[in-house]
């Protein structure tokens, strides 16, 4: 603990090592908080960064359960949002594109139903868009996610009773929340990056968990897959 809050004092970067089931996720969700409750202006995000969706899931549960024992130590709340990002795939709640299983059909669909050529016309009964994110488009912007700890059954949940789409909501509420909790993909992969992560605080905490995969998710992210007929028609055009 005290060597991780020198790190923070110094602003500097830090390596944590220790074995499976010690408490390392506890450990660095509570000093953080604690240093964020204490210094707003030195730290006014943690971005906790993991590798599955199960592990996000995880972290997000600690997190509840870190604040439930603040409430229960201390006798008041902290009060924060919290909360996952994850992919369409996993957000989805528009009724036939959510029993796709393979997440590019998820997102190419999504892409069809959000497109502005078809939301142009989203009035006309005979145009397919999608209900949540027209009514988050037209209302759900302005109406900010409430304090809380959201994993992705929460986020779903909450559009399903307020009839928004949970991964915009999710995607807006990030530059609000306290404490975002997704992949690294969302940090380290550019094409990501600049859409999702562009506008977050430049005095975040960053963690990455499990972070000996992050060369893979460079590479994975780096990385530009060519078939054969992509490079037999591009010879061919030269």
């Amino acid at each position: 603990m005290l060597q991780l809050k020198q790190c923070l004092d110094a602003k500097g970067h830090g390596v944590l090592e220790m074995p499976s089931g010690t408490g390392k996720t506890v450990t660095l969700l509570s000093l953080i908080l604690a240093y964020q409750k204490a210094y707003p202006a030195m730290v006014s995000k943690l971005l906790y960064c993991s590798r599955t969706l199960p592990e996000i899931e995880k972290v997000v549960e600690e997190l509840r359960r870190l604040l439930e024992h603040y409430k229960l130590e201390t006798g008041e709340e902290m009060e924060l949002l919290g909360l996952c990002l994850t992919s369409r795939k996993n957000l989805c709640i528009h009724p036939q594109v959510s029993l796709e299983r393979d997440g590019r059909v998820v997102d190419g669909r999504c892409f069809s139903l959000t497109a502005s050529y078809r939301r142009a016309h989203a009035t006309d009964p005979a145009t397919q868009c999608c209900l949540f994110y027209e009514n988050f488009d037209s209302q759900g912007r302005d109406i900010p996610l409430p304090i809380g700890i959201y994993s992705v059954d929460d986020l779903k949940v909450y559009g399903q009773e307020r009839q928004l789409c949970p991964y915009f909501v999710a995607r807006q509420a990030v530059l609000q929340a306290k404490v975002v909790v997704y992949s690294y993909h969302y940090l380290l992969d550019p094409k990501i990056a600049e859409v999702v992560s562009k506008e977050m605080s430049r005095n975040a905490v960053v963690v990455f968990d499990e972070a000996h995969n992050i060369d893979n998710v460079c590479i994975e992210s780096m990385s530009v897959r060519l078939t054969k007929r992509t490079v037999e028609g591009s010879s061919g055009e030269h």
